[in-house]
């Protein structure tokens, strides 16, 4: 897909796609497969964009095979029905970074999520280079991954500005929970460089929606993908109050995972996000709708049995189940 179009697509909502393990920690590849299919069939035609491996996909706990595998599998059965942003490419270092993006894009993908560099946090100067150089690495597009509860950084909104100017940048996701910083950072990049996305899904994007952002990351959309649209296409369409009753309807689900964290508590993070437990909850969620889900990987640890039958109760009387 040319640049241009992929860059275009930057809207609507962005799958972060869960990856499934076996009970023996095994990748369930096919169970990937299964899903990526069930999600393609019910999200044509409409603006819905593909990422594996991203956060939610745990690809800091898969070796660089795993995560080869999966890049290629969902390429393959996505090629020209939906864009895919390829996540799990980003490194501590800019020449492993490359590594990963160029064989995404050996591959076919239309584009890579890249994480802000972690573990040693960079200057700003540090930072734009490693994005230019990325960047002209690869002829496909880049979004910038701007999360600060997972890489121990954050790129203000002056320096997005310039990192959009590179060429190849067409998007960020940004992470951040404060309006006024998604508002700040929204009016630092013109648009035309670069979208900038919410990336805490459909609550937050139901707020910042009002200061310009065109589309959302959702992990729900991965067992849900019909209610997350239909946030989308309620913003799209100027209705901001039925916007905010499919976000109350989605409540009871939010809900359980803060339960749930409390449950598994407390979080040994020095002042970061706390709501990791979400992930086996969408997981969890999967397996009762009849998708994949799977297992998580330690660190990560599962929903008991008792939670597993809670959130039952909680999305059948969503109609979700």
């Amino acid at each position: 897909m040319e640049l241009s179009a992929v860059k275009a697509a930057m809207k609507g909502v962005t799958i972060v796609q869960t990856t499934p393990f076996n009970k023996d920690g095994s990748l369930d590849l096919e169970g990937m497969r299964a899903n990526t299919r069930w999600l393609l069939e019910r999200t044509a035609g409409k603006d819905f964009v593909l990422t594996p491996l991203g956060t939610t996909g745990e690809f800091y706990s898969m070796s660089d095979d795993e995560r080869k595998a999966v890049i290629k599998m969902v390429v393959e059965e996505a090629k020209g029905k939906n864009v895919v942003m390829v996540g799990g490419v980003g490194r501590p270092g800019t020449r492993e970074t490359i590594k990963m993006c160029q064989y995404a894009e050996s591959v076919g993908a239309d584009g890579v999520q890249v994480i802000l560099p972690y573990y040693m946090v960079p200057t700003e100067e540090g930072m734009y280079e490693h994005y230019k150089q990325v960047a002209a690495s690869v002829n496909i597009g880049v979004l910038v991954y701007n999360y600060p509860a997972v890489s121990g950084s954050w790129i203000k909104p002056h320096l997005m500005a310039k990192i959009s100017k590179i060429p190849n940048i067409i998007a960020a996701k940004e992470n951040t929970p404060s309006i006024a910083s998604y508002y700040a950072m929204r009016k630092a990049v013109d648009p035309k460089d670069a979208a900038v996305l919410s990336g805490l899904a459909e609550f937050y994007y139901s707020m910042q929606s009002l200061y310009g952002s065109p589309g959302f990351v959702s992990g729900t959309a991965n067992f849900a993908p019909d209610l997350s649209y239909s946030v989308y296409e309620a913003v799209s369409a100027g209705d901001f109050g039925k916007a905010a009753d499919i976000v109350r309807f989605l409540d009871p689900f939010f809900s359980f995972n803060r339960k749930v964290t409390a449950n598994h508590g407390p979080h040994t993070g020095a002042g970061l996000d706390g709501g990791v437990m979400g992930f086996a909850v969408t997981k969890a969620a999967m397996d009762i709708v009849g998708l994949r889900g799977g297992e998580v990987r330690l660190p990560l640890v599962g929903l008991t049995d008792k939670e597993k039958t809670e959130l039952k109760e909680i999305l059948v009387k969503m109609n979700l189940a």
